[in-house]
């Protein structure tokens, strides 16, 4: 299983960066959306295409921006593998790993969407807070409507 040592969201768009590269970066930002909705799906369907499919997302992604056909790089591989391992085995590390990835998503609607499909709470969740109705006394101070007949 993998180590996450950091659970720390994904900052996908970096202050620094120059406009010139934003079409790179919005291409990158499709493709973990893609990721994480596939990921999404797996939870929610447990159906092994749905899981090679995150699998090959997390290929395209480590894949990114090399030409060979093989990239040493296998980040989102391991942690594809990893994730869906857990959501598919009530081991001792799945709270762990999911807990992690749930911290790393950056999309509050997303986030409690995964949260329900693998039967966790959300650690930030906060109770939903409903304001006061201010027109409880919407006619008051009004003359009375008397019915005729």
């Amino acid at each position: 299983m993998m180590s996450f040592s950091r659970c720390r969201p994904w900052t996908n768009v970096d202050q620094g960066v120059a406009t010139s590269t934003a079409g790179l970066l919005e291409q990158h930002e499709r493709i973990l959306r893609a990721w994480q909705l596939a990921i999404l799906r797996f939870a929610v369907t447990l159906d092994d295409t749905d899981r090679l499919n995150v699998l090959a997302i997390a290929q395209e992604m480590d894949r990114s921006g090399r030409k060979e056909r093989e990239s040493e790089f296998r980040f989102f591989r391991k942690m594809s593998a990893d994730l869906c391992l857990a959501i598919l085995d009530q081991g001792e590390t799945r709270p762990a790993i999911l807990s992690c990835y749930l911290a790393q998503i950056g999309e509050h609607r997303l986030k409690r969407a995964f949260a329900a499909a693998v039967g966790m709470t959300e650690p930030d969740a906060a109770p939903v807070m409903r304001r006061p109705k201010q027109d409880q006394d919407l006619f008051k101070g009004l003359p009375s409507r008397k019915v005729r007949a």
